[in-house]
């Protein structure tokens, strides 16, 4: 359940649905309280729309944990977490009460049934890499490159950083 070190892993967090601003920052508190894990940063929260979905504007936020849970302990308590917060899976892209996604884990690649890292769109998301820079300017996406050279593609997304 556990790796031997500990590994810098970067989460998206998302909610349009309900208090989203509530929803982000519990789970914020749980992320912080995973077993095997320290929260080392967490960004601003933007507003962005929703891409390739309907429905209401989003609210994002990225956060960098140090954890020894292996990447797939580490998704499996984040999707406990989503739970909790009365995440439902109906469809691709729907509306939702939090989404959390494991983006980065270490250097690693990972392409299982049930995980693939660093998250397969990330790159193509300004509501994912405008947070992450702010926590992590010399982030680097494996497979891809640093991350601050994808966000000049996105320029038409909207996104907006929120005052705290």
């Amino acid at each position: 359940m556990t790796t031997a070190a500990r590994t810098r892993a970067c989460i998206g967090i998302g909610a349009n649905l309900g208090d989203a601003r509530a929803a982000l920052d519990q789970a914020r508190e749980a992320i912080a309280g995973l077993p095997h894990t320290t929260l080392v940063a967490s960004s601003p929260v933007y507003r962005s729309a929703p891409i390739d979905a309907a429905g209401p504007d989003y609210l994002n936020a990225v956060a960098v944990v140090d954890t020894a849970l292996a990447p797939e302990a580490l998704l499996g308590q984040l999707q406990r977490i989503e739970h909790r917060q009365g995440r439902v899976r109906s469809q691709r892209n729907a509306p939702r009460t939090l989404d959390l996604d494991l983006l980065l884990y270490g250097d690693q690649q990972i392409a299982g049934a049930a995980l693939v890292v660093p998250h397969p769109r990330m790159h193509e998301r300004a509501f994912v890499l405008k947070p992450l820079l702010d926590v992590l300017p010399d982030a680097h996406i494996p497979g891809i490159g640093p991350a601050a050279d994808c966000l000049p593609a996105l320029a038409g997304q909207r996104i907006e950083k929120l005052v705290p």
